[in-house]
């Protein structure tokens, strides 16, 4: 079984900055990719940033955070992590990282997430 754990979040004022890690263990399966996804109170789960697991490690991030939000990885600790910068309130919220099995189209493996809480 394969276990996916998110650490990092918190709470910061307007403007600051977290960063985000999710660590996957136990029996891992081979990876097409790992993204993380987030909910806001009241609001449906949205996608926020998706990397390949491959060689090439394609990335690709929601329009609502791009410029602020940078996602990265470390294969060789079944690592990856969000760097979220120039936080605002609409940033509050659930933060779950989430993976790929390889040959799949949806993403099969959840954490049980981290709260992000911007202040104003």
């Amino acid at each position: 079984q394969v276990q996916l754990v998110e650490s990092g979040g918190g709470l910061v004022q307007t403007g600051g900055s977290l960063r985000l890690s999710c660590v996957a263990s136990g029996r891992i399966p081979n990876f097409n990719a790992m993204a993380w996804f987030r909910q806001a109170p009241g609001k449906e789960r949205e996608f926020v940033a998706r990397i390949g697991w491959s060689w090439s490690g394609a990335i690709e991030i929601a329009p609502s955070v791009l410029g602020r939000f940078t996602i990265s990885r470390d294969k060789s600790k079944n690592s990856m992590f969000l760097q979220m910068n120039s936080l605002n309130a609409q940033d509050t919220g659930i933060y779950t990282c989430a993976a790929q099995r390889a040959g799949r189209s949806d993403y099969g493996i959840w954490g049980q997430g981290t709260q992000v809480t911007v202040s104003s």
